[in-house]
């Protein structure tokens, strides 16, 4: 990394510190609110329960704090890794304020904050019975899972998935939920040990150090256990001299000198924020990290369609339906009816590829029939909002007990990227077959999404299948080309898509058509853009 210009600062060891003066610091209850004064618990970066929706609101927008799988290519792949933040610096220096700083200045749609106070390894009876006493040392690299951390963040500067443990402090354990976190465009990992291993070090592309004064960092703490974690006071001033301060001084303090820049003060130092989120910025510039519509419309031209599509057979009952639901002057009664009867064709033709095993049974003349039955576990339905979710009582009335799941993926009207907004999978899915199920598909950009979000959830490829009303060949060729052991399903395919990336002849809005919806302004098909179809 290269040297900081010249801010107010002085150099150590090789590190900026910026933003020092030699004033005293200043009185605790101007730093800290009054001891008693209501106010409510700091939120964890990572310990969000499950209502609580993946996002940071800002002054400016809301940031998704969940992330998502980023820049992944016309082939499926992932054309660069994240920016990897890591901030260092004793137990309550500030470094969650820190960070959330940080996110606020960047001003970028996707992150992940990930905090070390996750990965403490889970502790055996007698750790347990040791820490009740406040004799048990959390504050030693020993007592943090570094094995889980670096493959934890490995995995998420690829745009992979994760699971992530949520910690109890209350009870020194950590819970029986994980969470499920993406990779994002920046990435940001905090914690007291933060630097002390070695391979980690190597993951983090830029480190900052927050040094704040050590009786701040006391009176913080003492608050954040007694108010939040219900400790007491003594427990936690003999769980401070015995093993947190000698920590600091042994374990933590050392590690500054490994640092890119220093922040003294913590949150009260603007000089270093500001300087911190041009250096990212211009590394995230460097890195150009877009969605490439143009790479996807011309890579697949003029190749004959793969043979992983199946369409079904155009009869002239199949054509007349075609033709009553692509007329824009079909009302919206018979629209809705004869989109629901393709859409049980679709999925009835769908089944077909399921695989099926040779089974005997009898029937009530006490005669062997030799049948099939399906080989799988189970099938699990992924609509893709909004669309994709009128598909779902189709699959309802074919698929006893089917478990369904929802993926929400919009375009960015800005950077043509598709981002995901919402997830809700079935625990297990990796072990069924999934009908992934969109209304329309113009692009392939939400489909690849898609299937790289059931990827990273490890459902296998070849137990994938994309059903859709209408597809353009485009599309078709893109998911095929990045995903080529999915199977392919659609009811026609178009050949063309306009210089807006919508479907030619198309279907119009399917959404605004079906739920009865404004359509847009400009009488676009909104539907295969903003709903990134």
């Amino acid at each position: 990394m290269s040297s900081p210009p010249a801010y107010p600062g002085i150099r150590i060891s090789g590190c900026w510190a910026l933003g020092a003066d030699s004033s005293n610091v200043e009185a605790l209850d101007r730093l800290l609110p009054p001891v008693g004064a209501g106010r409510s618990p700091r939120k964890r970066t990572t310990s969000q329960c499950k209502s609580e929706p993946p996002l940071l609101r800002t002054s400016k927008r809301t940031i998704y704090t969940a992330g998502r799988p980023p820049w992944y290519n016309e082939h499926g792949t992932q054309s660069k890794e994240a920016f990897a933040i890591g901030l260092g610096g004793g137990s309550a220096s500030g470094k969650t304020t820190v960070a959330r700083m940080i996110i606020e200045a960047l001003d970028v749609p996707w992150v992940v904050l990930l905090s070390m106070d996750s990965f403490y390894k889970v502790l055996t009876r007698q750790q347990q019975e040791q820490a009740a006493l406040n004799n048990y040392n959390f504050d030693h690299p020993d007592a943090f899972d570094f094995d889980l951390i670096v493959s934890t963040l490995q995995k998420l500067k690829q745009g992979k998935s994760v699971k992530v443990p949520v910690y109890d402090f209350t009870t020194h354990s950590r819970k029986k939920d994980w969470k499920t976190l993406y990779g994002a465009n920046v990435i940001i990992f905090e914690g007291i040990m933060a630097f002390a291993d070695k391979t980690l070090l190597e993951l983090l592309d830029m480190k900052i150090f927050v040094d704040t004064d050590s009786d701040i960092r006391l009176v913080r703490r003492l608050r954040r256990d007694i108010g939040e974690r219900g400790r007491d006071i003594t427990g936690v001033i003999k769980q401070y001299n015995k093993f947190v301060k000698p920590a600091f001084d042994q374990y933590i303090q050392p590690t500054m000198r490994l640092a890119d820049i220093v922040v003294p003060r913590g949150s009260g130092n603007a000089v270093a924020i500001d300087l911190i989120v041009q250096h990212v910025h211009s590394q995230l510039e460097e890195r150009k990290l877009r969605w490439d519509l143009a790479a996807l419309a011309s890579a697949h031209q003029c190749h004959p369609l793969p043979q992983t599509l199946s369409v079904l057979k155009s009869t002239p009952q199949v054509r007349g339906m075609h033709t009553i639901i692509r007329d824009k002057e079909t009302s919206r009664d018979e629209f809705i009816f004869y989109s629901k009867r393709l859409m049980r064709l679709l999925i009835e033709h769908a089944l077909s590829f399921l695989p099926f095993q040779d089974c005997v049974v009898q029937t009530p003349q006490g005669q062997d029939y030799a049948g099939k039955c399906y080989a799988g576990k189970q099938i699990t339905g992924v609509s893709i909002l909004r669309a994709g979710e009128t598909m779902e009582p189709a699959l309802r009335a074919v698929c006893k007990d089917v478990r369904i799941g929802t993926i929400l993926i919009q375009t960015n009207q800005l950077t043509g990227e598709p981002e995901l907004h919402y997830l809700r999978l079935p625990k297990d899915i990796s072990d069924d077959h999934v009908i992934l199920m969109d209304c329309t598909v113009s692009t392939g950009a939400a489909a690849m999404m898609a299937v790289r979000v059931l990827l990273d959830h490890d459902v296998p490829e070849d137990k994938i299948f994309l059903l859709s009303l209408l597809m353009a060949e485009m599309g078709v060729h893109s998911v095929a080309y990045a995903f080529p052991r999915v199977r392919i399903i659609t009811t026609a395919v178009d050949k063309r898509v306009n210089d807006l990336f919508r479907i030619i002849p198309g279907i119009g809005n399917f959404g605004d058509r079906y739920f009865g919806t404004d359509a847009a302004p400009d009488g676009s098909d909104e539907e295969e853009v903003a709903w990134a179809s």
